[in-house]
């Protein structure tokens, strides 16, 4: 009688590192940069406005034109919007699982009045549910232009934009995701810095500078388009 053998089949090293806490940090961490960067060039973009229609249609032209001829027309900007969407995922994935495992590591209420998550932590998890809701709205809006409020014009940007901000719910709904947004990453650079080991006591306040710096011309730079739009600097 043949015994049976029983082979141990060892988790792979990816798996590992995404089922530890610090693992799960460092994706959160690397995905937040990601999105960042993008940010940044995002506002930089959305500046052109300011410039005119022609510059602004001919950038959101570019964005499409971007590899060509070495690769199809549109394909460049699809493979930036993959990898996007996957660093947004990850993200939101690694918060909620860390989120539920912080719950589940004290699942007795405090004793005293005291709340579970600081101020960072509840900023951080709303911001992101305000974030996530915003993108959606945002993608309907201007990108397919199922919700759009004006007649949506397909390859005029400039003028989708200006009909988005020239109604009050437009406005309220960009400018709320962009205050949230630059909470946001006024905590989450900090705690990108200290998940990649770059944090340390006498590197915290030069971070914290420049996590402040960052949200602050964030907020400000994609703020500065709806306000120009409501006062008439762009029409």
């Amino acid at each position: 009688m043949a015994l049976a053998t029983r082979t141990d089949r060892r988790p792979s090293m990816a798996r590992t590192v995404w089922d530890s806490t610090v693992g799960k940090k460092t994706v959160m961490a690397v995905s937040g940069l990601v999105m960042l960067l993008y940010l940044v060039a995002h506002m930089l973009g959305n500046l052109k406005i300011f410039f005119g229609p022609g510059d602004f249609n001919g950038y959101a032209h570019w964005l499409r034109t971007i590899g060509e001829p070495a690769v199809h027309h549109g394909w460049t900007l699809w493979g930036l919007r993959a990898v996007l969407v996957a660093s947004v995922v990850a993200h939101g994935v690694s918060a909620y699982q860390l989120s539920r495992r912080a719950i589940k590591a004290r699942p007795s209420k405090y004793v005293h009045s005291r709340p579970r998550a600081g101020y960072a932590t509840r900023t951080m998890r709303w911001g992101g549910v305000i974030l996530g809701l915003f993108v959606v709205w945002h993608l309907l809006d201007l990108t397919t232009g199922t919700v759009h409020s004006g007649g949506f014009q397909e390859g005029h940007p400039y003028q989708n934009v200006v009909d988005t901000f020239s109604t009050w719910y437009g406005n309220v709904v960009y400018i709320t995701a962009m205050l949230a947004l630059g909470l946001h990453i006024r905590h989450g650079f900090r705690s990108a810095a200290q998940s990649l080991g770059v944090g340390s006591r006498s590197r915290d306040r030069a971070l914290k500078t420049v996590a402040n710096v960052l949200a602050l011309l964030l907020t400000a730079g994609f703020i500065a388009v709806p306000v120009s739009v409501m006062t008439g600097v762009v029409s």
